[in-house]
């Protein structure tokens, strides 16, 4: 049976933001297989997301991959309006494009600040309404963020992507309230220390690698299907009664206390 034809989100079509690496990448792929029509967005990633496109079309699937920028108002309108044209609906989004760079609290400079609040907080609050507004027309949905366990947990030296992911956490809550009438679920997915991309320069230093291991109570780093297994559920139907909830997938890291 093919995938367009079955599994969990079978008939339901998904935007994934920031899709064509890590863990977007992952969650599409995902969806796909569990049957979802899957447009994948990217902005720079233009190839390995027409690769993805290509292979779900191949096992059978529906797929598709969409450039936008998600800090841009009339991009962000463009891409929901590209989906429901080509597929009929919006069912799932999830907000999962971001980027990151360290500075120190007192040498950030205006230009990271701007452009990684636009991208990690306004984009998702973009996406979430042209989103939740076509939801709102049909039999609702469901919004997934992903955030980072970094919506509580300080990250010193990268002030403004905790600050965005604190914000987001809040997007998410009174999100959840206000949509919850027309049946639109909110959710936060909060990443740990996966091996994605974005975490290059830790994955590339063993000091660092091992440090985490020793703090993180599963020993190890996290990888990119497990986050997308937990917006699969999301997504789905078995989580039909959860909304404005965050959900950590750190291996239990934001736990972590050591004796004196």
């Amino acid at each position: 049976m093919s995938a367009s034809t079955s599994g969990e989100l079978a008939g339901k079509v998904a935007i994934v933001t920031g899709a064509g690496s890590g863990i977007g990448f992952a969650i599409a792929q995902l969806f796909a297989e569990h049957g979802a029509a899957v447009a994948i967005n990217y902005l720079s990633s233009g190839k390995d997301a027409d690769e993805l496109a290509q292979k779900i079309e191949r096992d059978g699937g529906n797929a598709v991959a969409l450039q936008a920028d998600v800090s841009s108002k009339p991009a962000v309108e463009s891409l929901v309006a590209s989906v429901v044209d080509r597929f009929g609906k919006l069912d799932v989004l999830v907000n999962n494009a971001g980027i990151e760079q360290s500075q120190p609290l007192l040498e950030i400079d205006e230009e990271n600040w701007d452009r990684t609040i636009a991208v990690d907080l306004k984009g998702p609050f973009l996406c979430l309404q042209a989103a939740g507004r076509q939801m709102r027309r049909g039999d609702g949905g469901s919004i997934i963020n992903i955030s980072s366990i970094h919506e509580d947990f300080p990250f010193p030296g990268f002030t403004p992507y905790a600050a965005a992911k604190g914000g987001l956490r809040m997007l998410m809550r009174n999100a959840s309230l206000e949509l919850a009438p027309y049946k639109i679920r909110v959710n936060n997915i909060a990443p740990g220390a996966i091996a994605t991309p974005i975490n290059a320069a830790t994955l590339a230093n063993p000091a660092k690698v091992e440090r985490l291991q020793q703090i993180v109570p599963l020993q190890r780093m996290g990888k990119p299907e497990e986050v997308a297994q937990v917006a699969l559920f999301l997504a789905s139907e078995r989580s039909s009664y959860v909304t404005g909830s965050t959900y950590y997938v750190d291996g239990g890291i934001v736990q972590h206390a050591e004796a004196l």
